[in-house]
């Protein structure tokens, strides 16, 4: 597959490396990761790889049934990969609070968390806590799920001694939002909405959301580093909801299409790469850090979108 720009970063790695190639030789064993949207794309080739490396991996899917198929193919791979499935429903605060007092119920620890789930350019629906679908899916129940589990990071890097790692799925396409970057005042106005520019506005989201809670932890002395990535224009279901030429219109420029294993591996990197212990508040794109947009980069931005998160979920 040709790339128009493929060369190596500081990292060592490319845009070419894939998940398996970018986690070579890491040992995984002894530790416990989530990862969410999990069924199909690079969710479900971030959790094979994951298990490939010993980690204990949860499945938190909406679709068990379908979650509890992937896991059985994971296992044929891999027969001693340790995979449990969990159902959450990120667009539902509601699911997001069970799955999290469920998952504390198990004494389970965790020490890395994948927020991955995601859906792109819906027509406007609202779910049924109010909220405008593509905020609510992509950044609102990443943010109240990895509050609502913080505790649980930060005693089990405590008591385990290693590193706490949140990885937050965001896209190039944070780039292209409303020119507000958060439209707070009309989150959930119908005559406001375009379907691809509230997609950019929840991938802004998920950078302001990673960079502000990489703050508070790193001010806290908590040892657990949170990084937001680009992981590339990969053909995946995501957008399943965009016509053909709507996908290349908004694809970014400077890739070529990847395959699934290369899309993965930026999420993978970050996860599992010893080179990126203690990196926290960063960007990364192909495997190495690369700079966000201007509104990304802005931290009372981030603290304005943080209090407003605590807001639309204070008692869910």
């Amino acid at each position: 597959m040709p790339w128009l720009i493929a060369f190596k970063g500081k990292s060592g790695f490319s845009a070419k490396h894939t998940a398996e190639q970018v986690t070579k030789g890491v040992d995984g064993h002894g530790l416990t990761a989530i990862v969410t949207g999990p069924t199909s794309g690079i969710g479900l080739e971030t959790a094979r790889v994951l298990a490939l490396r010993g980690v204990h991996v949860v499945m938190a899917a909406r679709n068990v049934k379908a979650a509890t198929k992937c896991k059985e193919d994971i296992i044929k791979g891999c027969p001693n990969a340790t995979i449990d499935v969990m159902e959450l429903d990120l667009s539902s605060l509601e699911s997001v609070r069970n799955f999290a007092n469920e998952y504390i119920s198990k004494g389970l620890p965790l020490n890395i968390l994948v927020c991955n789930a995601g859906v792109m350019a819906l027509p406007f629906t609202l779910t049924k806590d109010g909220i405008e679908s593509q905020f609510a899916t992509n950044y609102l129940g990443h943010f109240h799920l990895t509050n609502l589990l913080l505790d649980t990071m930060k005693n089990t890097a405590k008591n385990c001694g290693k590193e706490g790692r949140i990885v937050i799925v965001s896209s190039e396409l944070h780039k292209m939002t409303y020119k507000e970057g958060i439209m707070f005042d009309k989150l959930n106005d119908e005559k406001s909405y375009n379907s691809y520019l509230a997609y950019g506005q929840s991938k802004l989201a998920n950078i302001l959301h990673a960079n502000e809670l990489a703050r508070r932890l790193k001010e806290e002395g908590a040892d657990i580093t949170v990084n937001s990535l680009h992981p590339g224009l990969i053909a995946t279901n995501l957008s399943r909801h965009s016509s053909c030429m709507s996908v290349c219109l908004f694809g970014v420029i400077r890739h070529f299409q990847k395959n699934i294993p290369q899309g993965a591996s930026t999420t993978c990197y970050l996860a599992l790469n010893p080179k990126v212990k203690g990196v926290s508040g960063e960007y990364f794109v192909d495997n190495n850090v690369a700079k966000a947009n201007r509104k990304a980069r802005d931290a009372e931005l981030a603290k304005k979108l943080w209090e407003c998160g605590m807001e639309l979920t204070k008692s869910k």
